[in-house]
This record gives C-alpha cells, structure tokens and sequence, in this order.
C-alpha cells in the first residue's frame, strides 16, 4: 500500500489515490480519496475494496505513512490478523511492488491530464481496468488472468461465454499449478533483476557504537521546475550505531534536529565513516524535513516568463537561492511558488501584466 498525494482537486474534492497491490497476482487497486480524510473512513474503504474483494490480508507491506503508524491502523490490523511490514527510511526496494505500480500509474495518468484536466476521477476506474489487463513480464499474464484464472471479457478481447465450469479437485489442482507457474515465473524475474543490483552491491555491516555516515537527498525542488543539487553533499555528520535490527537495516542515535525522522534505516543509506570528526559536514549548516531531504530557501524573485506546453502556458519565475557556495538561480512554477513563499511576490507585479 502506498499514496499518491498533492494530484489536481477534482470537483468531488479528491486529490489523493490510495494504491493497492497484491503481491501475487500484481492486481492493483486505485481508490481516490482526500489527503485530509480521517482515518475512520479509511478503514471502512479499506473493508469495501479490499477485504470484501481478496479477504483479510495475511500481512500489508506499507511505508511509514503517519496514516499507517497510528494507534487506530494498527489495532484495525492487530485486532483482523494482519502483520504490518514497515519499510525503512528511504529504501523504496522494501515497498518496490506499490512504487513501481505508482510510477506506471502516474504515467498512464499524465497522458491525458492535459486533456481531462481535474476530471482525473472519472477515468481512474478505466484506467484501473487497463493496468489489471496489461501483460506483465514477471508473471507472464496479466494480473486479472492470474487472479481469476481466465482473460477478462472486454469489447476488446471477448472471452467465451460458454466456459468449461471446473469443480471438485480440479479446480483446486489447477488453481494449485497456477499459483506455482506464477511464483516461478516472479521468482526468475526477481533474480534477474537481483544479478543487475549485485553487479553494484558490496555487502557491509557495522557493530554497534560504530560511526556511520548517513545518505541525505538533496533536493531544492519540492517545487515542480527545481533542480536538485550534484554538489550537495551526498552523506552527511557520523552517527552511533545504537543496535542492529534484522540483517539489513541498524538504528541510529540521531540529534534533536532529526526528531521527526524514523531512526532505523537500511544498509544501503549507511557508509563507513574513516574520516575524524572535524572533517565531517555538521548538521548546523544544513536544514532538514522528516524525508531527509534539506532545502535552501529564496532569496528574491528576478525575473517572470511562460513556459509553452502542448495546450497551456505555465507561468514561471526565476529564483536566487541562498545557497552555501554563493547566489544560485532556477527556474520555478509560480502558481506552486505562490503558495509556499508568498513574502516574495510583494515587490514583483503580478503575472497578468507579466502575460500582457
């Protein structure tokens, strides 16, 4: 399970997709909803789209949403049987089934988000329809085929009406080799997808009070035009290894800047830290949000232009960034820039006369 947030509001107010997927079939599920829909709700279209059509879950893999580390979620879950797998901080291989389906969907969405604009809703069902019956190499089949164990019957590949019913031992004998034809199928896909990453991937493990570097993504560009920055430092002042949690992943003792973020985090996000401490880049030049992600702020917008696309033009403004190497420029979205920094545009005229 995963969300996809910050989407157009559409005129029933739904600017979230809640994405479910099954980790057999690869069937998805796309289930619109409001960022700000409270947690009550979500547990009834979670027994509406989910229990009612696959059962109780035997475990959810999910990232560490606030949403999906409540007391509420977490009782709902204990209280039906099912095992929360949480991921790390910043290790998306963890949850790769949900992110790989998101990124799919966010494709197929913006194909036509020009043309339907904020009436992404009413297409969402079709567009559903379409991902549950395309192939998919890992499994060989399309996930609705091997979910239900027959091609969908659509007005583009009508099945037979017909149909063979089986009963008794049959059916469970072939619903049995399917699921195993699947899992060898998946499994062939996984270790070809294993021997690219092991081409690049050195086993490391750390004891406990040694000193690891931390991985931070620098990134300027919560707004849509931004830049991230190469030269930003890539791991940031060493930290104690507290415990070792599962073969992977370690817990760390941060400061009281890192409140918010999760200490545990995965192998791949650690490095051995040979430097002495007075060469390590400290904490107190750069500001952090709960993504481990640090943002430079504006300094004063320059200029104002039209970025042309197909069918609309976007409004853009060029912003100097305080930036620790000196004055550094991009292009940002206004309309997105307007919103977080509205300080800036006091002393600039507005974007009509900017169009005129």
């Amino acid at each position: 399970m995963d969300f996809i947030s910050k989407l157009p509001k559409s005129s029933q107010g739904y600017d979230t997709i809640w994405v479910i997927v099954d980790r057999l079939t690869k069937f998805a599920i796309f289930v619109p909803m409001r960022e700000t829909d409270p947690l009550e709700k979500l547990a009834r279209r979670y027994l509406k789209e989910v229990v009612t059509r696959h059962g109780i879950p035997v475990s959810i893999i999910c990232d560490c949403d606030p949403r999906f580390v409540s007391n509420f979620w977490r009782s709902l879950q204990k209280a039906l049987g099912t095992n929360l797998d949480m991921s790390t901080v910043y290790h998306p291989q963890t949850n790769e089934q949900s992110e790989r389906t998101i990124q799919t969907l966010e494709d197929m969405l913006r194909t036509y988000a020009n043309d339907f604009g904020k009436g992404w809703v009413n297409h969402l069902p079709l567009v559903e329809f379409l991902y549950n019956n395309s192939y998919h190499t890992s499994i060989k089949a399309a996930p609705f085929e091997s979910l239900y164990g027959r091609k969908c019957r659509s007005p583009v590949c009508w099945a037979e009406v017909g149909e063979v019913k089986l009963t008794g031992p049959e059916l469970v004998q072939e619903t049995t080799e399917k699921i195993i034809h699947i899992k060898q199928r998946m499994q062939v896909a996984r270790n070809r997808q294993k021997s690219y990453a092991d081409l690049k991937c050195k086993p490391m493990e750390f004891q406990v009070k040694d000193k690891v570097m931390l991985k931070v993504l620098p990134w300027k560009g919560v707004i849509r035009f931004g830049k991230r920055e190469k030269l930003n430092p890539r791991y940031v002042v060493p930290f104690k290894v507290l415990e070792r949690v599962g073969d992977v992943a370690y817990k760390l003792e941060l400061p009281e800047e890192l409140s918010r973020v999760n200490n545990t985090f995965h192998v791949s996000n650690l490095k051995k830290c040979y430097a002495d401490e007075p060469l390590a880049i400290l904490l107190d030049e750069l500001h952090f949000n709960d993504k481990l992600q640090f943002v430079e702020e504006p300094v004063e917008i320059m200029d104002r232009e039209f970025k042309r696309l197909s069918q609309s033009r976007v409004p853009i403004i060029k912003v100097r960034w305080n930036s620790r190497r000196g004055p550094e420029f991009t292009w940002e979205s206004e309309d997105q820039f307007w919103k977080k920094y509205p300080h800036l545009f006091t002393k600039i005229a507005p974007s009509s006369s900017a169009a005129s």
